[in-house]
């Protein structure tokens, strides 16, 4: 495991697990947010997200979190991993509600300065029918890379901890 995909609907954990294999493996970890997201939440130009999604997935070794389905094919066709938490939406966005009480004016440790935390009601559709909207044109993106790729689908935190278990005591 040299290139490491975590895809998965918002609120399933993609950044918590991204970290924890990072502590676990030393591999560089990318938060593609934080990467995407300029100040006040102003979204990057496409060409010049497509440059930096490139180049991040140009190099040796990463750990990568975050769909971006933009940019996707360019990440799958480097990865010898993928890691996808594909869990139900009411466990994602029950994450999603508490993650922005939580956090709510202030920027996490995955998003980038000048992004804070806020409710906003486009995001939390998007949360509520990302399973239904994007769950089977995923699931064919990793069927066709299946042959090249270790895949690996998690459907509850307990099969994502065991996975990182594994490589707790490298």
């Amino acid at each position: 495991m040299k290139r490491i995909m975590v895809i998965g609907c918002c609120g399933a954990g993609k950044s918590t697990f991204s970290r924890k294999l990072h502590n676990c493996i030393g591999i560089p970890l990318f938060h593609l947010d934080q990467h995407y997201w300029k100040p006040n939440w102003v979204e990057s130009e496409k060409e010049e997200w497509t440059k930096v999604v490139t180049n991040l997935a140009k190099q040796d070794k990463w750990v990568i979190d975050g769909n971006y389905g933009g940019t996707m094919d360019i990440r799958l066709n480097r990865a010898d991993t993928i890691i996808y938490l594909d869990y139900p939406t009411w466990k994602c966005f029950w994450r999603v509600l508490q993650r922005i009480w939580k956090h709510y004016g202030k920027v996490r440790p995955d998003m980038p300065e000048g992004c804070k935390e806020r409710f906003d009601l486009d995001f939390l559709h998007y949360v509520a029918t990302f399973n239904i909207v994007k769950r089977k044109s995923l699931y064919a993106k990793l069927n066709a890379h299946k042959k090249d790729t270790s895949i690996h689908i998690f459907k509850t935190d307990q099969e994502a901890a065991q996975f990182l278990e594994k490589f707790s005591n490298q």
